[in-house]
């Protein structure tokens, strides 16, 4: 089981603050196959925001957290999770 965390506008498009996963195969999954899970589930709203349309990566400005831990600091999108991990899907954080 992996949960994910959602924030602002991903909360609005999913409607949740956060799903959790329970498949088979969930040991040893790479965060942009559960990016790619997610998309299919919440559709094309969920894969605009998270994918550029030119390039078909996933945006820059959102980061992904694995228990509080940056995902770039670890082995980026191709970093694996286990049953138990969270997953944070984490958008730009403005200010002034």
């Amino acid at each position: 089981m992996i949960k994910v965390l959602f924030f602002t506008s991903l909360r609005e498009i999913t409607g949740k603050k956060e799903e959790t996963l329970d498949l088979p195969i969930m040991d040893n999954i790479a965060v942009i196959t559960i990016i790619d899970l997610l998309s299919k589930c919440y559709g094309k709203p969920f894969t605009e925001y998270v994918y550029d349309p030119k390039t078909c990566n996933v945006r820059g400005f959102l980061q992904f957290l694995i228990n509080g831990k940056s995902v770039l600091t670890l082995n980026g999108l191709d970093t694996k999770l286990v049953s138990g991990d969270v997953l944070a899907i984490l958008p730009p954080v403005g200010g002034g």
